[in-house]
Order: structure tokens, then C-alpha cells, then sequence
């Protein structure tokens, strides 16, 4: 499976990563008691800078997390979501010359345990677990045009792309808090089983191994970017000729940065 992430991101993730990590070891070795502080801050309001980093500016999503009792809490996050502009994705034959519609939504939610014997300090600071779910809608409208090589005229399509994913899983994470106010919240592992549901068309006067070349195309695109994604779209039976419909379900993933302000 190809790495999806962009370098910027791996390298914040890996350094932000190590750091969780070695401060959770030094902090369950110095003491296994919870330090309360004098005023507890119970809720949270938080945005997600991972969305954004991986499938654009217009992904943007913003959550909430309420601490419970006995060092648990649970989180809503809600908001617009994004599907890239795929034609880095594609072969040169294949060029997208205006985004004609785009939209989508998420919408997500777990509960987390916070892991006293290992967090030196109460929640929502340290180590948690627990189980999430997540569903995200896109939609986007592209008009192409493809050249096939040796050729100099471009024959002009459009495609419409509908992609909806729902996912349920298990994740472990960390959180930091910065003088008292300010969060970083880590996803570190999340994985699940994640319901892939996909129409895809593409219009215009292809011929059918053109269209079926375009429709591979798209699906390695997809595959970049959302891990588990099997492949679906055109696979060689003539159901997507012009245009169709799929399901299906896979192993999914959780990776995830949120920066937060208590109160």
C-alpha cells in the first residue's frame, strides 16, 4: 500500500509521535498516582490540521470533547469535507481542466479511556483508548480532456464521482496539554472495518478502453488516498462502461492531529 501522506506531515507525525511516546514511559516511571490540578477544565473545542494537510484547504473539521467520570470522555467532530483535485493522480493523457462541483461532509464520534496507571496527570492529558466511528460523503464534477499518445487532438469528458465511507474501529492516542488552555490531541492507531459506497460516470465520446483506463486511474488516486480502499470502479466486467455503482468493505485507518482550547 503507498504511503498517502505528504512529507511535511510524516515528519511533524514521526517527530510528535516519538515525543508522545517517551513522555508517557518517563511519566509511568516516575509515578503511578494521578495529579489533579486545582481547577479542572472539562471541555474542549479543537480543529483538525490532518484533514487539511491531506486532502486540501476546503476539508475542515472541528470537534468537541466533554470529560466524564473516572478519567473518560467522549468527542464529537463535525464539518466540511474534500476530495483533492486528482489530476496529480492521473497520466499525462488524462487532464482536468475545470472542477465543475465539489462538496462533502464528515461527521465522527468515540469514547476514550484514559489510562490512569500510565498518565501521571487526570484527563484529558495522556494515554487513551477506545472505540470511534466516522462517516464522510464526497462529491465531486470534473470536465477532462484525454489525448491518447500519438495523437494531437484531445477528446473533452466529464466525470461525477460519489464516494461515501463509513468506518468503526478501535483506537489508541495521546494528548498533550500546554499551560493548561491549550491541547494537542494525537490518533495515533485506529483501526477498523470501513464501508466503501461509490457511483462513479464518465461521459463524452470515449471509447471503452479509454473510459476503463480513465476508471483505473481514478481508482489508484483513491487508493492514495484512503487506505483500505479496495478498487472498485470499472473492474473489467462492462458494468462501467458509462457510468455505475459499487460496495464493498475493508480494513480502514485512524491517523489524526487536533489542536484544542479548554474551558
Amino acid at each position: 500500500m503507498k504511503n498517502f501522506y505528504p512529507k511535511s506531515f510524516r515528519l511533524l507525525y514521526s517527530i510528535v509521535l516519538l515525543s508522545a511516546f517517551g513522555l508517557t514511559n518517563l511519566r509511568a516511571q516516575s509515578t503511578d498516582s494521578v495529579y489533579k490540578p486545582s481547577r479542572e477544565f472539562k471541555n474542549t473545542i479543537r480543529f483538525n490540521v490532518t484533514n487539511p494537510l491531506i486532502f486540501g484547504g476546503k476539508s475542515l473539521i472541528f470537534g468537541y470533547e466533554r470529560i466524564l467520570k473516572n478519567n473518560r470522555s467522549f468527542s464529537v467532530n463535525i464539518g466540511q469535507a474534500a476530495l483533492p483535485n486528482f489530476e496529480n493522480g492521473f497520466s499525462d493523457e488524462f487532464r482536468s481542466n475545470t472542477v465543475l462541483s465539489e462538496g462533502g461532509f464528515h461527521i465522527s464520534g468515540d469514547y476514550r479511556f484514559y489510562l490512569g496507571k500510565l498518565n501521571k496527570y487526570s484527563a484529558p492529558r495522556g494515554v487513551y483508548i477506545g472505540p470511534y466511528y466516522s462517516y464522510n460523503r464526497f462529491s465531486k464534477g470534473h470536465d477532462w480532456e484525454y489525448t491518447k499518445e500519438g495523437t494531437t487532438t484531445p477528446k473533452e469528458f466529464n466525470s461525477d464521482l460519489s464516494l461515501k465511507i463509513q468506518q468503526i474501529g478501535f483506537e489508541l492516542g495521546y494528548q498533550f496539554v500546554f499551560w493548561k488552555r491549550f491541547s494537542v490531541d494525537l490518533i495515533l492507531i485506529g483501526p477498523g472495518i470501513a464501508s466503501y459506497k461509490i457511483k462513479a460516470t464518465a461521459e463524452g465520446n470515449l471509447t471503452d478502453e479509454e473510459r476503463q483506463q480513465f476508471f483505473d486511474k481514478l481508482n489508484q488516486a483513491l487508493k492514495d488516498k484512503f487506505p483500505g480502499y479496495s478498487g472498485t470502479v470499472g473492474d473489467g466486467d462492462g458494468e462501467f462502461e458509462k457510468s455505475g455503482y459499487r460496495s464493498t468493505t475493508s480494513f480502514g485507518y485512524r491517523y489524526m492531529i487536533n489542536v484544542g482550547y479548554r474551558f
